[in-house]
């Protein structure tokens, strides 16, 4: 999941030598953090958010193969 969120992210940004994508597991629980250069915030985000929620469904989709709970963060 981190790698695809990685991807993802240095294909939207300006800057993706700043991209970094930190995962904690819990059990099926996991949680991916993604920071960005503030300057590519909004790409990342994209306008009201779609973007970002594009990027949630995706990671959603990819989990449900093994069976994982993944809940994506952008800071």
């Amino acid at each position: 999941m981190k790698e695809l969120v990685e991807t993802i992210a240095k294909a939207l940004v300006d800057h993706p030598d700043e991209v970094t994508v930190t995962e904690n597991r819990d059990g099926k629980n996991v949680e991916i953090n993604l920071h960005v250069a503030s300057s590519d915030m909004g790409k990342v985000i994209g306008k009201q958010g779609r973007i970002a929620k594009a990027i949630r469904v995706v990671v959603k989709a990819a989990s449900v193969k093994d069976d994982l709970q993944v809940d994506v963060n952008i800071d």
